[in-house]
């Protein structure tokens, strides 16, 4: 699938810090691993709606990783999907009675526009779930032949033919988090079975589903129903793919295992990044991913953020009224990348002043300012991409040339290549 288009990033003197981020398993920031190449997951949106507030503060945030490591003269891979055939696309298609594949193509499309206005670096791989099933197929016969996997005979309005995960039989005995550990039930999320099991039910799983081995069990494929898209499964039969499947695939096969850091919305720990885990381990006996970084969920006005609630911040609708992309990115890296916090009128107009100023301190950049800016931001960013660290540094490099009434063309330059290729925001 076709990518959006990522502008040009200038190469920057100098040298980046070792960069540490947080891992989720270990509840720690720690070090990453120090290789010549960097491999990045980051999932996908399912694109039955546009662009909204969360899902632009997920991929800004490991922008700011894919760009760091870039200044750092690593070689990035970087993967993100696009579940293009999902029930929620499906239902909403039948809501608005349009056809499931326009919708998605619809969606898709102005997710590249507002990831290209945001400027956000495009990933080497873009791969939808439907391109993905040729590859699906033989991985899910695969457990299923090894006994990782099981079919779901025909129970109530329910056919047969859905094919499970068997997460007891997959699981290893709980050990010590390392790259190497084998995966067990609970190793990504720290959480036990008893909190899982209101949180499978809330995103996406089916706890209660008549013919399972385990409650906790995810889809792996779904067998085709009347009027549901559905795809040659070879022994599986007709059907098509689970969720967690999808990422697991196509990360491997893209990827090396295990890939440097899996990314995502903090809201996908668990099932999604537990269960991929899961997959990737019992498919080719090694971890999906050396570190699992995850980004706080934002909300609205002191509300949660959310579809169901109707209460989105679209960028795209930003954009239609007139707002500058780059004081939206700016607004989004005012927060921590962890931290859980609300989109309001305010936190713009904050972020437009800022640039602002900023763009003025361009003209009388104080001599030799810029290479002590680009160490801080360097700093900041390699110490768990702190950007409002980062911003921090910016504001107080713009104050003191705004106070020196001088005018480097060299320093306002690099000052410039700084804020661009670092934090992605064009002066």
């Amino acid at each position: 699938m076709k990518t959006w288009k990522s502008r040009p990033v200038a190469e920057l003197p100098g040298e980046m810090p070792a960069i540490s981020l947080f891992n989720t398993p270990q509840g720690a920031v720690e070090p990453l691993p120090d290789e010549a190449e960097a491999g990045l997951y980051v999932c996908g949106i399912t694109p039955y709606d546009a662009t909204h507030m969360g899902h632009a503060a997920t991929y800004v945030a490991f922008d700011l990783l894919n760009r760091a490591w870039r200044d750092a003269k690593k070689t990035v891979h970087y993967v993100q999907n696009v579940t293009d055939v999902d029930d929620p696309l499906l239902e909403r298609a039948e809501q608005n009675g349009v056809d499931w594949r326009e919708l998605a193509r619809e969606q898709t499309e102005l997710f590249h526009a507002d990831m290209e206005a945001l400027n956000v670096l495009a990933p080497d791989h873009y791969i939808g779930a439907v391109e993905a099933v040729g590859w699906i197929v033989p991985a899910v016969e695969s457990l299923v032949d090894r006994g990782l996997a099981y079919r779901v005979p025909a129970l109530g309005s329910e056919p047969a033919g859905d094919v499970y995960f068997d997460v007891v039989a997959a699981a290893a005995d709980p050990s010590a988090w390392s790259d190497t550990a084998p995966w067990w039930l609970g190793q990504i999320s720290g959480l036990t079975a008893e909190q899982m099991l209101p949180l499978f039910a809330e995103r996406g799983g089916d706890p209660d589903r008549a013919g399972k081995r385990h409650a906790l069990d995810p889809l792996l494929w779904r067998a085709a129903r009347e009027s549901e898209p559905s795809w040659d499964g070879g022994r599986l039969g007709a059907g098509r793919p689970g969720w967690h499947i999808e990422c697991t695939v196509i990360s491997g096969r893209f990827l090396p295992s295990p890939f440097t850091v899996q990314g995502g919305g903090s809201d996908l720990v668990f099932p999604h990044h537990e269960m991929g885990a899961g997959h990737a381990y019992a498919l080719s006996g090694v971890p999906m991913a050396r570190r699992y970084a995850h980004t706080g969920m934002v909300g609205l006005d002191g509300e949660k953020m959310s579809k169901s609630r109707g209460n989105l911040v679209l960028v795209s609708k930003l954009r239609a009224a007139g707002e500058e992309p780059a004081a939206v990115r700016l607004a989004i890296l005012a927060h921590h990348y962890r931290s859980d916090w609300f989109w309001t009128d305010e936190v713009l107009v904050a972020a437009k002043d800022r640039l602002a100023r900023w763009r003025h301190a361009l003209g009388n950049a104080a001599e030799a300012s810029a290479a002590p800016l680009l160490a801080e931001v360097r700093a900041a960013l390699a110490n768990d991409l702190d950007a409002p660290a980062a911003l921090a540094a910016v504001d107080s490099w713009a104050e003191s040339c705004a106070a020196s009434g001088e005018g480097s063309a060299a320093d306002a330059a690099l000052a410039g290549d700084t804020v661009n290729a670092l934090l992605g925001v064009e002066l």
